[in-house]
C-alpha cells in the first residue's frame, strides 16, 4: 500500500470519525443546555495533559485534543471519565447533572445515541435521493461467475450461476458472500449446464473466507479492449485496437476476461497466437510474452454487459427507505457480532479489529458516495456500541438511570464511581486488544 493510499484512507477515516464524534457529543450538549445543566468542556478527541486548540465561550471550553480516540463533553456533577472526586464530594448545585430529575438525566444520556441513529437515517436517505440505488440482480449474471481456489475446493467452477445460499434465493449478487457468512451456510446452489446442483459448505470454509477478506466469486464477462497500459506489450506492438474482443489463445477458446488472464499466465516467455474479433473481422495476432505474461490491455467496464437495476427515489420516498436501510445495516452488524460469540468458524483474534481495520474499509481513492455510506454505517455502529449497558458508556449510565426511575432509589456515588472505573478498564482493554491485533496482523506478522 503506497503512502498516498494510506493518507487517503486515513483522511477519510479521520473526517468521518470527526463528524460522528462532534454530532454525538452535540446530542449530549444540546439537552444539557436545554435543562440548564452546566457543560464545562466540549472536545473533539481527548486532551490528556494538553490540547491542540481551545477557546472558552461562556461557561464552556471548546477544544480539539491530540489523542484521536473519540471525544467528550464534561458535564458538571456527573461521574465520568474525568473522575473528578473533589467536585463530587461537594453538595450538589442546581446547575449540576446529579441535581436534575432522573428523566432529564436520561434524555441527556441517550442524546448522543439518538443523534447517531438519526444521522445514519439522514445520510442513507440523502444517498438514496441523490444517487439512487444500483445493484446487479443475481439472475442477471448471465455468463456465470469466476471462482477462486477456495470456492473450487468445494466443487464450484467458473461459469456456474449461483442461485441461492442454504436454498434461500439471494436477489443481489453483491450480497452472496455476506449471506454465506451470516447464514453460516451449509450449502450453495448453482445452475451448471442447465442443471441445478447443490454443493455442501464444509467446516472451515467460512473461516477461510473471512481470512481472505475477498468474495469467493466474481462476475464473469467478455473481454473487450478498452485502453492499453503505457509501455506494455500491447502498447508497444500497436497490433491491438480499442474495441477488440479477445477470443482465444493458441486456438483455445477463452472469451472471458478472467479465463483469458488465467490461460495467458501459463505461457510466460512464450510466443502465443491471440484470436481477436475486430468488428466483423477475425484476426490472429502473434505476441511474444515476457515473464509476467501480461498484454497490458485493460478490459471494458463490466457494467456494460449486464442489466443493473437502478431504483431512483423522490425525497418523500428516500426517507422511509433510508430508515429501512439503517435497520438492515444494524441487523447485519448484530449478526456479525453474534457470530464472534457463537460460531466455531469465526475467531476473535481474526475478526476483531481497530482503527486500521476500519480505515481499510474506505476506498483507495476518495469517493464521496462510499465515504457517506461508510459514515452512515459507522454511525450505526457507534450508536449500538454506546447503548450497550457497560459502565463508562452511555448505556451504562442509562441502565443506572432506569434502575433509579423504576425503584425510586439512586445508586450510591461510590458504587457509580467504582462501576465507572471498571467500565473504563474493560473499554481500554478492548481498545488495546483490537488495535494490538491490527498491529500484529498488518505489521508484525509481515516481518516474520
Amino acid at each position: 500500500m503506497t503512502t498516498e493510499v494510506i493518507l487517503v484512507k486515513a483522511g477519510q477515516l479521520l473526517l468521518s470519525l470527526s463528524i460522528l464524534v462532534v454530532l454525538h457529543e452535540l446530542g449530549h450538549f444540546i439537552p444539557a443546555k436545554l435543562f440548564k445543566t452546566r457543560v464545562e468542556k466540549f472536545y473533539l478527541f481527548f486532551d490528556p495533559w494538553f490540547s491542540l486548540f481551545k477557546i472558552k465561550k461562556g461557561e464552556t471550553e471548546y477544544g480539539i485534543g491530540w489523542l484521536p480516540l473519540g471525544g467528550y463533553v464534561k458535564i458538571s456533577g456527573m461521574i465520568d471519565e474525568s473522575m473528578d472526586k473533589e467536585a463530587m464530594a461537594k453538595p450538589p448545585q442546581p446547575y449540576e447533572f446529579r441535581a436534575k430529575p432522573a428523566w432529564q438525566r436520561l434524555i441527556i444520556m441517550v442524546g448522543g445515541v439518538t443523534v447517531n441513529v438519526l444521522l445514519a437515517i439522514l445520510i442513507y436517505s440523502m444517498i438514496l435521493w441523490h444517487w439512487g440505488e444500483k445493484y446487479l440482480p443475481t439472475d442477471a449474471v448471465k455468463y456465470g461467475v469466476t471462482v477462486d481456489s477456495l470456492a473450487q475446493s468445494i466443487g464450484l467452477r467458473d461459469g456456474d450461476k449461483i442461485v441461492s445460499v442454504n436454498h434461500q434465493k439471494v436477489d443481489r449478487f453483491g450480497a452472496i458472500t455476506g449471506k454465506v457468512i451470516l447464514r453460516e451456510a451449509k450449502s450453495i446452489e448453482v445452475i451448471r449446464d442447465g442443471k441445478e446442483m447443490s454443493f455442501p459448505v464444509p467446516a472451515g470454509f467460512i473461516n477461510a473466507l473471512l481470512k481472505q477478506k475477498e468474495p469467493f466469486a466474481y462476475v464473469r464477462y467478455p473481454y473487450y479492449a478498452d485502453r492499453f497500459e503505457k509501455g506494455s506489450i500491447a502498447d508497444k506492438s500497436g497490433l491491438f485496437k480499442p474495441g477488440d474482443q479477445m477470443l482465444s489463445i493458441n486456438n483455445l477458446s477463452v472469451p472471458y476476461f478472467t479465463d483469458f488472464a488465467k490461460e495467458l499466465r501459463k505461457h510466460k516467455n512464450e510466443e502465443v497466437k491471440i484470436g481477436v474479433m475486430r468488428g466483423k473481422d477475425s484476426l490472429t495476432i502473434p505476441v511474444k510474452l515476457d515473464n509476467k505474461a501480461q498484454l497490458g490491455i485493460y478490459p471494458q467496464d463490466p457494467e456494460k454487459f449486464f442489466e443493473y437495476k437502478v431504483v431512483n427515489y423522490t425525497l418523500p420516498q428516500a426517507i422511509p427507505a433510508g430508515f429501512m436501510m439503517s435497520i438492515d445495516k444494524l441487523v447485519g452488524y448484530v449478526q456479525q457480532l453474534r457470530l464472534i460469540f457463537v460460531s466455531k468458524e469465526v475467531k476473535v483474534s481474526e475478526s476483531l479489529g481497530g482503527f486500521m481495520s476500519i480505515g481499510n474499509l474506505f476506498p483507495e481513492a476518495w469517493d464521496w458516495l462510499t465515504f457517506w455510506e461508510m459514515t452512515a454505517f459507522l454511525s450505526i455502529i457507534l450508536a449500538f456500541m454506546n447503548i450497550l449497558p457497560i459502565p463508562a458508556l452511555d448505556g451504562g449510565h442509562v441502565l443506572f438511570l432506569l434502575y433509579e426511575i423504576i425503584t425510586g432509589r439512586k445508586p450510591g456515588e461510590k458504587f457509580l464511581e467504582y462501576a465507572q472505573i471498571a467500565g473504563m478498564v474493560v473499554l481500554f482493554g478492548l481498545l488495546l486488544l483490537a488495535n494490538g491485533l491490527d498491529f500484529w496482523r498488518n505489521i508484525i506478522s509481515k516481518w516474520f
